[in-house]
């Protein structure tokens, strides 16, 4: 039985500011981190043999932090960032392997990403209430099918985040790895909906706390057969 860590990146400058972040690439602010290394203790108790995270430094943060500040997550293995083979600007040093049996692969894909928030982005959430109202923010923030103007709907995410849930990652929790994915909170709701069978109607009122670790049992054939949070 294999194990799945899924985390919420840590509160980020524009999370502590109330802006829409979406895309822009915010770092943690220094309660992130602080959020980040409480789940590290949290998660002692767990190993992790593989990492996925987004292209987003707030995401990579939260990782890096998860599997660094407390040394038993890692099993004594070291942290590799393993960067896109297909990006060019790399010049081949992608390419660097050291002993596998040494190194804790972290994987960085857009596919997990936060949804675009198109035109909201570093926009003030409470402003964006004063002006467009209380109800039509919520519908932009919260619906399952309403994109924000020029931005992703949730059910946009879901198509590019649970295909790669289910090409790359799962075949590592059918193989018996215990997999941590730090990402984001619609990223991440877009691979609970699949998980949890939760329907586009309920989705909306799944919340997720940031640096607050669920922890998935999965069975041989990729499904859950316990949930804890780690609060």
């Amino acid at each position: 039985m294999a194990k799945l860590i899924l985390i919420r990146h840590g509160q980020s400058l524009w999370n502590a500011a109330n802006k829409f972040t979406g895309w822009v690439d915010v770092p943690l602010s220094e309660q992130g981190r602080a959020e980040a290394t409480i789940a590290s203790c949290k998660l002692r108790d767990y190993r992790v043999d593989v990492c996925f995270t987004s292209m987003l430094f707030r995401a990579i943060e939260t990782a890096v932090i998860c599997l660094t500040e407390v040394d038993d997550i890692c099993g004594g293995k070291i942290p590799i960032i393993k960067h896109n083979a297909d990006d060019e600007a790399w010049h081949g040093w992608d390419k660097y392997d050291g002993d596998p049996k040494d190194e804790l692969p972290i994987f960085l894909s857009a596919a997990l990403d936060e949804r675009y928030y198109g035109d909201l982005q570093g926009l003030n959430k409470t402003e964006t209430v004063k002006k467009f109202g209380t109800e039509q923010v919520h519908t932009w923030r919260r619906s399952y099918d309403v994109p924000p103007p020029g931005g992703e709907s949730l059910e946009d995410t879901r198509h590019r985040a649970l295909p790669f849930f289910r090409e790359r990652i799962l075949k590592h929790i059918i193989e018996g790895d215990n997999v941590l994915i730090a990402a984001h909170g619609n990223s991440l709701r877009s691979i609970i909906m699949e998980l949890e069978n939760i329907s586009e109607e309920d989705i909306p009122n799944l919340e997720l706390g940031t640096g607050v670790p669920i922890v998935y049992d999965m069975d041989q054939s990729g499904k859950v057969i316990d949930k804890k949070v780690l609060k």
